[in-house]
């Protein structure tokens, strides 16, 4: 541990470089200094069949999911939830840039200060 499920959806496919994500989230995971480099696994699952808010086959998701080993505090691995969170969100950024992409982020103990989300498709289905 810790390991780093990326999963997809497929019109993600030629838009991102999957290989350069999955490298980007493993260089923060290191430079959290909470895990072990010999112990990180960061792997992506396209998803093929999905359907993401209102079913406009231009909305798009990224949804990470970390699982850690016990024996840290929360506030460590909220730090470190944060530092890798930034670097997908950096990673992404123009995806963001429409109104059509998701992207979350929980670590394993699924507790409510360690989960992230940020949505931009949110205000445009409210202003519909």
């Amino acid at each position: 541990m810790p390991h780093m499920t990326v999963d997809y959806s497929a019109n993600l496919e030629e838009r991102i470089d999957m290989h350069g994500l999955c490298k980007t989230l493993h260089a923060a995971m290191v430079r959290t200094g909470m895990f072990e480099v010999g112990g990180i696994r960061v792997r992506a699952l396209r998803v093929d069949h999905y359907v993401v808010a209102d079913d406009d086959p231009r909305n798009a998701y990224v949804h990470l999911s970390l699982r850690v080993g016990a024996g840290r505090s929360l506030e460590d691995r909220k730090a470190a939830g944060e530092i890798i969170y930034a670097a997908a969100v950096d990673y992404l950024a123009e995806l963001f840039e429409t109104p059509h992409f998701a992207l979350s982020f929980v670590m394993d103990e699924l507790d409510p200060t360690l989960n992230w989300k940020k949505n931009s498709m949110h205000a445009r289905l409210r202003g519909a």
